[in-house]
């Protein structure tokens, strides 16, 4: 299989939208599309599955539920247990209210710094990785859509510029 790629760029978000459907009707494989900000649907015109990223957030903060209960257990009824205002209360359950709110924070604080370090794991966002943007341009006003070259260059460079790219070129991709 051939590693050479089309980079065909365009200068209008809407125009890219139509140009991701119309490559995706003509059965080509488009490896990746560089935006400068968000394109509402483009998701799904890529055909991209949903994240399952929500379900890494729901898993997390049973994580941080299951610790901050441990927690309050742990400190306030086994270690540490306290005589406050003359009524000791050495059971887990009568002390319940008042460890709620340490419970969900411990909650909200793991599922937010664990998401996070997910979404840079899995993105391969790393201190000192070298930026993979093909293009200067896509963080300023233009739009890239990368596609695999499974045909012959001049009929697909054809193809892209009736899409409404305004530049098309193909490039020796390195693995």
């Amino acid at each position: 299989m051939s590693n050479k790629v089309i980079h065909a760029l365009y200068n209008d978000d809407d125009v890219l939208l139509h140009a991701v459907k119309e490559t995706r009707d003509a059965h080509h494989h488009i490896e990746e599309v560089y935006t400068p900000f968000p394109v509402h649907g483009l998701d799904k015109a890529m055909g991209l599955k949903p994240t399952r990223l929500a379900i890494c957030a729901f898993i997390y903060g049973l994580i941080g539920l299951s610790f901050g209960t441990f927690m309050m257990y742990y400190i306030m009824i086994v270690d540490w247990p306290q005589d406050i205002g003359g009524k000791p209360s050495f059971s887990f359950i009568q002390n319940m209210p008042s460890f709620v709110p340490i419970m969900f924070e411990m909650t909200v604080l793991f599922a937010a710094h664990l998401m996070v370090l997910t979404f840079f794991m899995r993105s391969k966002l790393w201190p000192f990785k070298k930026a993979e943007n093909p293009d200067v341009r896509t963080t300023d006003d233009h739009f890239l859509m990368e596609v695999a070259l499974n045909t012959d260059e001049e009929s697909a460079i054809e193809f892209f510029k009736n899409t409404g790219a305004v530049e098309v070129k193909v490039i020796e991709k390195q693995l």
